[in-house]
């Protein structure tokens, strides 16, 4: 896997929008944050467009990106938000350009849709990391925050969790790959589908019937992804819902049944996701993962 070039004070950031729109109020903390960091912030032309729910169509959205993929001064791309749209831009992207010069792609959720698809195609990290629409408004620098520097600047990363009732024990290393379990639902058998073979998988979702965290984990199984693992982590599962007659599970049970009859290490509760604790990981880097009394992640440098 080839490593972007880490961030130094004046290299320049992109926020684009790929897919749900944003406003400059709710970008603004971000802009403040990123600014103090000694970074300079560029903004895609069509940012603040609207076409529905999107922040403009799938021709303005393509060509923001395009244009930060493309341009030799900028650093990172930081995703604005997520929601819903990437999927739709996704094979509109000519990836020729960032190929030669990579950058760190940064997001989370509808954005594994790209971390999916330029780790397995290129063979380059890219950072699952909060976005500016989650930065505090106050300006405060939390975990989440904190992380992600790090992550940007190529500083050691690394994370002990506490314990969960449904960890199962192990030591183990590979690397990283995965995101929202929604989206990488949606990625099957496309070409920005994960390979899972060998490595860590890392999921997450928000606001998901139990039952259609049952069909996407069995699609995972039936698919081969779960079986060859090297293991397996569970961020947030927030806000899940149930119908009247309730499906009997939680997330964590039906995670942990879908791998039951494999022994690799697996662990819950990880903090990254649709939560507060939304910490920095490095998509397609080398980890070592150690599920004991307490959890140890660390990523290769």
């Amino acid at each position: 896997m080839q490593t972007p070039t880490y961030l130094n004070p004046g290299d320049k950031i992109a926020i684009v929008a790929p897919a749900r729109k944003i406003s400059m109020e709710e970008l603004q903390p971000a802009v403040d944050v990123l600014t103090s960091w000694g970074y300079e912030v560029v903004f895609g032309d069509n940012l603040f467009n609207e076409f529905n729910q999107y922040s403009g169509s799938d021709e303005e959205r393509t060509l923001d990106f395009q244009n930060a993929l493309d341009a030799d001064d900028i650093k990172a791309i930081i995703c604005a938000r997520g929601g819903y749209g990437t999927l739709r831009i996704i094979d509109k992207l000519d990836f020729t350009k960032f190929i030669n010069n990579p950058k760190w792609i940064i997001g989370y959720s509808d954005v594994t849709v790209l971390h999916s698809h330029i780790n397995k195609n290129y063979s380059i990290e890219t950072l699952h990391a909060t976005m500016p629409v989650n930065f505090p408004k106050d300006g405060s620098i939390n975990q989440s925050l904190a992380s992600l520097q790090i992550a940007l600047q190529g500083e050691s990363l690394s994370y002990c969790i506490e314990n969960h009732a449904l960890n199962r024990n192990g030591i183990t290393s590979g690397k990283l790959c995965g995101g929202n379990l929604s989206i990488l639902y949606a990625l099957t058998a496309s070409v920005s589908d994960i390979d899972t073979k060998d490595k860590i998988l890392f999921i997450e979702d928000l606001d998901e019937y139990l039952y259609h965290i049952d069909r996407m984990m069995l699609n995972l199984k039936r698919s081969g992804k779960l079986a060859n693992l090297a293991g397996l982590i569970v961020g947030g599962m927030s806000e899940m819902r149930d119908n009247t007659i309730p499906f009997g599970m939680t997330a964590e049970e039906i995670i942990i049944e879908a791998v039951a009859e494999y022994d690799y290490p697996v662990c819950f509760n990880f903090p990254a996701g649709h939560i507060s604790d939304n910490n920095a990981l490095i998509m397609g880097r080398n980890v070592y993962l150690n599920v004991a009394d307490s959890v140890v992640l660390k990523f290769d440098i």
